[in-house]
């Protein structure tokens, strides 16, 4: 009879443990299913990497924070974008590294949701007159988001830039934009080609 006892109290240990490291191996994975995914695919990939699926399960928890801050947006972007991201992502099998391609994705996804839904703290908007002309102004809001991102806006048109390595001052750069500040002055060039401003914080 003890060692019937002993043989159960055997068992239930055992199927406790597989239960927790089955538990403890969903919670590590990614925040999408894995049970499908195809062999050699990015998200195969992210599936495999644990600190790619951790970076997943944080955009995941960004983008609900997100989802709750766009309810009234109008057209309705948010998810038309993630699609996008998600496309984008998966085209990273053409880079020369693909881990690292993935990885970069991801940082600056929950970076640009972080700054463009004000999910994390924030210093600004700060004003900027450009070229000495007081009304070519530009307004620079920055967030502590990981990468660091500033929001810039100037006249009706919006760029979000992500930190860049500087020896001096504060870079960003954005899509055609650029900013670097040091000691209350900026250089700015706004779109592609353009000429590079000069501009000092407006009092």
């Amino acid at each position: 009879m003890r060692a019937h006892r002993n043989a159960l109290r055997i068992a239930l240990v055992a199927t406790l443990a597989w239960g927790g490291t089955a538990l403890a191996a969903e919670t590590a994975g990614p925040s999408f299913s894995c049970a499908k995914v195809e062999t050699g695919s990015i998200e195969q990939m992210v599936c495999t990497d644990a600190d790619l699926s951790a970076l997943d399960r944080k955009l995941a928890e960004v983008y609900g924070e997100a989802t709750g801050k766009a309810a009234n947006e109008h057209p309705p972007m948010l998810k038309a974008e993630q699609r996008g991201w998600i496309k984008g992502r998966d085209d990273c099998w053409k880079a020369d590294d693909r881990r690292a391609c993935v990885e970069e994705q991801y940082r600056l996804r929950i970076a640009e949701l972080q700054a463009k839904y004000r999910l994390v703290p924030s210093t600004g908007p700060v004003r900027f007159a450009c070229d000495g002309t007081p009304g070519n102004e530009l307004t620079a809001t920055f967030f502590e988001s990981d990468p660091p991102t500033m929001i810039a806006e100037r006249g009706d048109e919006v760029s979000l830039m992500y930190s860049q390595a500087a020896a001096s001052g504060a870079r960003y750069q954005g899509r055609n934009e650029s900013f670097w500040e040091h000691q209350g002055e900026a250089r700015v060039t706004w779109g592609y080609g353009a000429p590079e401003m000069t501009c000092r914080k407006a009092p």
